[in-house]
């Protein structure tokens, strides 16, 4: 059977539902998952909206059964629901079917196996058990249960709100829509406005990524008509959030955890706090102030999450937004739980929240910068000539996650995409004129690589 390697992605599988990411692919994927992971007798299975999920979740089912494994069908959820399900039924393992952001005709598969996130070698190594196609033989169970009205009940029995707030949730049509407002509801939130909270597969009214500034447009109007106290925005399968304050401006995910860090070290002095290196270079700074331990790591939730497990980090962020509560939570990335707790910190202050976001320090930076090359699997092949060719004198270099280099006034970031063919940009500095002089360095570095490479910059 053709079975294209190029789904099998760093942190999940993920590819086109009609050409890659099949149903015939899927029901193999779910026969190696079930070989690889002899131990796990039980696993939960959810998925997202998508008009392609609830096909492609009977057949990963069919798969997992076909190998002697027992499945809990939790249905149409977010993705953190799924992941909350593995703790509260306590299978410790659980495949949720979500494209997450991509475009309406991809798919994909994140995966918890024995309490492990699976990336990297692991998932490449579920490729070579299809390819070997010795499956386990057996006849597993399978029945349906509902998890999600306990997920809210034990949010909304953690996390209190000392004064009601008005505000805006847009939710992009993605699957999270039902989810986040019945809870920011039963918080007891003064009113909720709802945007695009119907769950549509082919997301007609904006792309569900809040990471991306145009798709906070519809909510940031909002906010600002109606006089509110905040706007909150959620990735297609709810495990990332944006924030916008009254006056429509956008609090990015690095500088809300800031506030998130605040708060956890203000109980737990001394925590590791862990950030992705598109990060700003406050956050480490302002960590530390508070007491924390302030450590870099790789993009991508499952490098994330295993880094925390690594090292009982309590509070963990990405750019992207997906935030990673230990304390108070179970330590994956959740929107909607993160959400509720920034609502939570913002609740506790009298003041209007464009002045507590005002006090965070705040550098000239530039927006994630995308670009494209022509192919899987070039963004690796440049990294790793830049890695070799580039220099960057009087700066602290991080290759970790591509090329960081700290200079005393700010700092500049090239890594490769892994998820897309493409270069992920970043820049940050004290001044307008001193992030250009980072750019001018950078680009010139970048062409000296690849003199082919269009920049926008």
């Amino acid at each position: 059977m053709d079975v294209s390697s190029s789904i099998f992605r760093a942190y999940d599988i993920r590819g086109v539902v009609k050409t890659d990411l099949r149903p015939d692919v899927v029901l193999l994927i779910g026969k190696a998952i079930g070989t690889m992971y002899p131990q796990c007798k039980q696993v939960a299975v959810g998925r997202d909206g998508r008009l392609s999920s609830k096909q492609l979740s009977d057949k990963l089912i069919e798969g997992l059964r076909s190998t002697g494994v027992d499945v809990i069908d939790i249905g149409e959820v977010p993705t953190p629901v799924l992941y909350y399900a593995t703790h509260s039924l306590g299978t410790g393992s659980g495949l949720m079917v979500t494209g997450s952001h991509n475009p309406p005709e991809y798919n994909g598969i994140k995966m918890v196996m024995d309490e492990k996130t699976l990336f990297g070698d692991m998932i490449q190594d579920i490729y070579a058990c299809i390819v070997k196609a010795d499956f386990k033989s057996g006849q597993g169970q399978v029945k349906e249960v509902n998890v999600l009205d306990d997920y809210l009940k034990t949010i909304c029995q953690e996390v209190k709100l000392q004064r009601p707030l008005s505000i805006a949730i847009d939710c992009g049509n993605g699957v999270a829509g039902p989810t986040a407002s019945k809870l920011f509801n039963d918080l007891g939130c003064q009113s909720v406005n709802e945007l695009f909270c119907d769950v549509d597969g082919t997301f007609p009214n904006h792309h569900p990524n809040p990471s991306e500034p145009e798709n906070l447009e519809d909510l940031i109007k909002t906010v600002l008509d109606n006089n509110l106290d905040l706007g909150l925005a959620f990735d297609g399968d709810g495990d990332r959030v944006g924030i916008v304050d009254e006056c429509g401006k956008v609090l990015w995910a690095d500088r809300q955890m800031m506030l998130y860090a605040k708060d956890v070290l203000s109980r737990n002095p001394g925590a590791e706090i862990i950030f992705d290196v598109k990060s700003s270079r406050n956050l480490a700074s302002y960590i530390e102030k508070f007491g924390g331990k302030a450590t870099m790591w790789k993009t991508g939730h499952s490098f994330i999450k295993n880094k925390m497990k690594e090292t009982g980090a309590l509070l963990a962020g990405e750019m992207s937004g997906h935030i990673f509560f230990k304390e108070r939570w179970y330590g994956f990335d959740d929107g909607l739980y993160s959400a509720a707790r920034m609502l939570e910190i913002l609740a506790a202050d009298p003041r209007p929240v464009s002045e507590i976001f005002s006090e965070l320090p705040n550098d000239v930076s530039t927006p994630e910068i995308t670009i494209k090359l022509d192919k899987d699997g070039a963004q690796h092949e440049f990294i790793n000539k830049f890695i070799a060719q580039s220099n960057f004198a009087d700066a602290k270099l991080s290759t970790i996650d591509g090329v960081r280099a700290d200079f005393d006034y700010g700092w500049g970031l090239v890594r490769a995409s892994n998820t897309t063919p493409s270069l992920v940009i970043r820049f940050e500095a004290e001044s307008e004129q001193k992030l250009e002089q980072l750019k001018d360095n950078f680009k010139t570095q970048i062409l000296s690589v690849d003199s082919t490479i269009k920049l926008p910059f």
